[in-house]
């Protein structure tokens, strides 16, 4: 019995282990679309080779098969399975057209060339269609492709035929029975994910609580990863709510509740971190690596014994989140809950420090929030034991998922950009004229490996909208394949005559190409430049003479992007960054006002649904920079100013979701009421976020951002005396000044005038004042040194 008992317990304890393991690489691969994408890829190549074996088909067509069904496969990205069926119908006889355009054209150089650029340059324009149209364009470009990969001839059409049918037909196999791919299950994945990464940044809060001064700026670095990871995997779920969900409803309450445990975790955070150091840090220490974070505090006994159980209830609140739906029973865990929301009220607060204090408020909040996004993924829950602060907050979801039943969902503005102000049209012009000069300059390094330039400046174009964008990735386009010519080299002496092995690791490869694409172009190059180094051994035609010349073609090919874009209609990256800049100040603008209208009394509106637009719209300017923070940019001044600014932003996209978040509970909560007296400090945000798009987009040089009396010193003014704790003022106070602040800090590298403190009855300071030159978003000014934050603080005290 004793051995049965040890055997148990190892395979427990093998158990947890193997749970613990899948749940981190369901947390580093949300949804995991990118496994799924890589098995679908593989799985359709296997299939597709194992037809065409049993068929007895020469090796050649194998290679066009293979290279075949991984195109139908990866090019459909619709996320219906209707739609994504009709994509690969109609992407069948567009790939015989390529194929049979390419057999004929074979012996006709010019004509083929001039056909080729034809094909590109429609393949581009196509986008402009939405994802059916990029997936034609894609099929038929990466189809003509293959023919010049394996020097298709007329003769040899009938055999290409059926391969391309072949691969078509195992394509739609696996996506459609061996790997299916639903927006439902797609979502219920990254639904798991998101409380898989929800529950790593409970873990880190923990290690922030009890890093010792050693390892405390790394748990504050791992603190910035996993709250960022959260914020990436919480787009990822409401990018998937519309199909993924069965109504509107749901899906709206989904996004809220999702939304809700975001902004309350990284206001934990924050607060943990506030009670971790001797002074209140700034927000952006969560935004900005280089951010130097306060050094710890000293602690008195009554500190000591808040912070132990503080420690309990941060363990609490992680069982909370980890524990999933069916184990969710039994008293304890009621009781762990009930205890967790009873520090929403203030009289169970236990002794400590104001930043202790703040940090078990938001402890009930979180608790709130995940009790919320329980009740939102998992159904309804045991209610026998709950406690009264329990009862309440079950209310206010009942009240507030009322609301959301017949809301009319916001349509995002139509693209009215017309001719060669459309960005398809103008990619589509720029990559005509690249690829013509890269075949013109891939000719003349090699008759028969000329497309590789074509290849690589097809590429580069592809989602990339300005000039800097195609530069940083035509560079690491050449990074990986240089790294990837090393790989080929040892591959193909590895494999020598063995054609399975051979097949096997370019199956390995192609895995790799789709599982690092989101993360690291110059990854997924590394793996297709090693696959193709396999290939050619599979066609007999390997050398490494083949292999250099491919590095020699890629570099053409990139330049020839480079110039392509650089020459014709360009988009310079300061233009982007400057449009992309100012479509975040604008819906910053609009959450804040908003959310402030609502915190005043004003109507319930869709707030969380503008926070999500804000987000996108910032994660696009995050996007557009890479060319100014690449650690290739020669710029260092520029390249810290563009962090910082960015960072800022990022701190700004915060406190307005915490504002928006608490202005959704106003309209439906028992004790916390609006106060009219916050209209005036949203009045003033909202026209400096003005004065800041105007001169942004060069609409107005004229006004000067006001940075007067503090928030707090102009809330008292308006009447009522000092704040009242556990009002909603009191509440958002310290959001609204650090986004204050924060408005004002994004003034000074933008160069645009601040106004002084007048009167005497408090001024701004901390995150606004900073020591930053005028720089333009993108655009060549040189910024000082550093961008230095004053530690002083607001005369609030907040």
């Amino acid at each position: 019995m004793a051995k049965i008992g040890v055997y148990g317990s190892v395979l427990a304890a093998i158990r947890r282990t193997g749970t613990h393991t899948w749940e981190r690489f369901a947390a580093s691969d949300p949804g995991l679309l990118r496994l799924m994408a890589g098995l679908r890829t593989v799985g359709a190549i296997v299939l597709t080779l194992v037809v065409l074996a049993l068929l007895h088909t020469d090796v050649t067509l194998m290679v066009a098969g293979a290279m075949t069904a991984m195109v139908a496969t990866f090019a459909v990205k619709e996320k219906e399975v209707r739609g994504q069926a009709v994509t690969l119908a109609l992407g069948l006889p567009v790939a015989l057209a390529a194929m049979s355009l390419a057999a004929l054209l074979h012996t006709l150089v010019v004509p083929g060339d001039l056909f080729f650029v034809l094909l590109i340059f429609g393949a581009v324009y196509c986008r402009r269609f939405g994802d059916r149209g990029t997936a034609l364009g894609l099929i038929g470009f990466q189809v003509y492709f293959v023919s010049l990969f394996v020097q298709a001839t007329g003769p040899a059409l009938p055999g290409l035929y059926l391969t391309l049918g072949i691969a078509f037909a195992c394509s739609s196999v696996v996506r459609f029975a061996v790997v299916p791919e639903t927006p439902t299950r797609t979502l219920r994945r990254l639904r798991e994910a998101f409380r898989a990464r929800l529950a790593q940044l409970m873990a880190t809060h923990l290690e922030l609580l009890d890093a010792g001064s050693d390892d405390f700026d790394e748990v504050v670095d791992d603190l910035r990863r996993h709250t960022a990871r959260l914020h990436e995997a919480a787009l990822m779920v409401q990018g998937h709510l519309e199909e993924g969900t069965r109504d509107a409803a749901t899906a709206g309450l989904v996004q809220r509740r999702v939304a809700d445990a975001e902004i309350a975790a990284e206001r934990l955070g924050m607060l943990v971190l506030n009670a971790r150091t001797a002074e209140r840090a700034d927000t952006i220490t969560m935004h900005l690596p280089d951010a130097p974070v306060p050094a710890t505090a000293k602690r008195t006994r009554t500190e000591d014994d808040a912070l132990v159980t503080l420690h309990r209830d941060l363990n609490a609140l992680l069982l909370l989140v980890a524990r999933r739906a069916p184990d969710d029973r039994g008293t304890a865990l009621a009781m762990v809950r009930n205890r967790l929301l009873g520090y929403r009220e203030e009289d169970n607060l236990p002794p400590a420090s104001a930043a202790v204090q703040d940090v078990f408020r938001g402890l009930g909040e979180t608790a709130r929030a995940v009790l919320g996004l329980r009740l939102a993924l998992d159904g309804p829950q045991d209610e026998s034991d709950d406690s009264p602060a329990t009862t309440r907050s079950r209310e206010e979801f009942d009240a507030e998922d009322l609301s959301i039943v017949g809301t009319d969902e916001s349509e995002e503005p139509e693209d009215d950009r017309t001719g060669l102000q459309r960005p398809t049209t103008r990619a589509a012009f720029q990559v005509a004229v690249g690829s013509t000069l890269a075949v013109i300059g891939g000719e003349f390094l090699s008759s028969q490996r000329w497309y590789w330039a074509v290849l690589t400046c097809w590429v580069v174009f592809l989602n990339t909208a300005s000039t800097g964008e195609i530069m940083v990735k035509g560079y690491r386009r050449l990074v990986g394949t240089v790294l990837g010519v090393v790989a080929g080299v040892a591959l193909a002496g590895l494999v020598g005559d063995h054609t399975w092995a051979a097949f096997a690791l370019v199956l390995l490869c192609i895995f790799g190409m789709w599982f690092t694409a989101p993360l690291s172009y110059a990854l997924m190059s590394f793996f297709t430049t090693a696959m193709l180094g396999l290939l050619y051994t599979l066609l007999n035609t390997y050398s490494l003479d083949v292999l250099v010349l491919r590095i020699e073609e890629t570099a053409l090919g990139a330049a020839c992007g480079i110039i392509g874009a650089v020459v014709v209609l360009p988009v310079h990256t300061d233009r982007r960054t400057d449009e992309l800049l100012g479509t975040v100040l604008v819906r910053l603008r609009d959450v804040v006002s908003a959310a402030v209208e609502q915190l005043s009394g004003g109507p319930a509106v869709d707030l969380l649904g503008k926070a999500r637009d804000l987000d996108t719209a910032l994660d696009e300017l995050r996007s557009s920079t890479q060319p100014l923070t690449h650690p290739i940019t020669p710029l260092r001044g520029r390249r810290r100013t563009v962090r910082y600014l960015v960072a800022l932003l990022e701190t700004c996209a915060y406190h307005a979701r915490s504002l928006a978040a608490t202005a959704e509970l106003v309209p439906y909560s028992r004790t916390v009421a609006a106060d009219p007296r916050l209209a005036r400090a949203g009045r003033r945000i909202g026209q400096n976020i003005d004065l800041l798009v105007a001169r942004v987009l060069e609409e107005s040089t004229e006004g000067e951002i006001d940075s007067g009396f503090s928030i707090a010193a102009m809330l008292e003014a308006a009447g009522s005396g000092a704040l009242q704790s556990g009002t909603v003022t009191f509440r958002v106070l310290r959001h609204l000044q650090r986004l204050d602040e924060g408005v004002v800090g994004l003034a000074r590298p933008l160069d645009v005038p601040v106004a002084g403190p007048r009167g005497g009855q408090g001024r701004l300071s901390g995150a606004g004042r900073w020591s930053c030159a005028p720089v333009r978003a993108g655009h060549p000014s040189r910024a000082p040194e550093s961008c230095r934050a004053s530690t002083a603080r607001s005369s609030s005290g907040v």
